[in-house]
């Protein structure tokens, strides 16, 4: 069986980024992922101003269309990086909320598929033809859980880490 998920308040509505599962990354408590993802964009550009707006954006709809808002300068690493900066973002969210870190681990070793029809990145498309990539992390996110949940002397801190180095 394949997990689906995309809006919020639908079934596994907690795997969105857009679920009100705040994270707390780089000494600051972020609403949403969606929030802190859209702000990462900006770092060290010459639009770092937009970043306290992502912040105090009062919805991750309204984060989200800040960050990607074309007409802003986005940093020169962000195709290499964005994948990391959203792993981290998910692995911290996790770790975090353990009711839905719960539910991310029941869903056992079951494909998990963000059902965006426009997302052919972070979603599978309308067609089912794309990559799926948050779908992927958190499939990724699940394993590392449980190998720390086996293992319960791994601290965050490590798991963090560990989580960082992935993909590099």
């Amino acid at each position: 069986m394949t997990i689906y998920f995309y809006k919020v308040n639908e079934s596994y509505g907690c795997f969105s980024n857009f679920s009100p599962h705040g994270i707390y990354l780089q000494g600051t408590e972020w609403q949403t992922v969606e929030h802190y993802y859209q702000a990462q964009k900006f770092v060290g550009t010459t639009d770092s101003a937009l970043i306290p707006v992502i912040y105090a954006a009062k919805t991750p709809d309204k984060a989200a269309a800040l960050g990607r808002d074309r007409t802003r300068q986005v940093r020169l690493d962000w195709e290499r990086v964005k994948t990391q900066v959203m792993r981290e973002a998910v692995l911290k969210k996790f770790l975090t909320h353990t009711d839905i870190q719960a539910i991310l681990i029941s869903t056992g070793n079951e494909l998990i598929v963000e059902n965006s029809p426009t997302d052919y990145y972070w979603g599978c498309g309308e067609n089912q033809t794309g990559h799926n990539q948050l779908g992927k992390i958190l499939m990724s996110v699940r394993r590392q859980i449980r190998q720390q949940l086996a293992s319960p002397l791994i601290s965050e801190d490590k798991i963090l880490k560990k989580g960082s180095s992935l993909g590099k």
